[in-house]
């Protein structure tokens, strides 16, 4: 799996997420989120790696939550440097966009 790979992947979450949430976000598996203490306190989060994004996303969005996304910069890792991401995350990250953007 290269690169352009996992950019269309990013992209085809990010809109199930963003047709699920009603959100218009350019990037849901960012690696950086940050919310103040009242926006996230009482949500109940399930999930951990790639189920996180696409939970916490919904949940906030349920709540009418404001997103506000700022570019940053970064060198992703290549596969020998540790990033392993496969179809098995794709999966899981589609199935936590189903669940939490349409209910739960």
């Amino acid at each position: 799996a290269g690169t352009w790979l996992q950019s269309i992947a990013n992209r085809v979450l990010t809109f199930l997420s963003n047709r699920t949430t009603g959100v218009r976000l350019t990037d849901m598996e960012t690696g950086y989120k940050a919310f103040t203490r009242e926006a996230i306190l009482g949500i109940r989060l399930t999930q951990d790696r790639f189920g996180f994004e696409p939970e916490v996303t919904a949940k906030l969005a349920r709540r009418g939550a404001r997103f506000v996304e700022t570019p940053i910069r970064y060198s992703p890792r290549t596969y020998a440097e540790g990033k392993k991401i496969g179809v098995k995350d794709a999966f899981h990250a589609i199935y936590a966009i189903a669940r939490f953007g349409w209910g739960d």
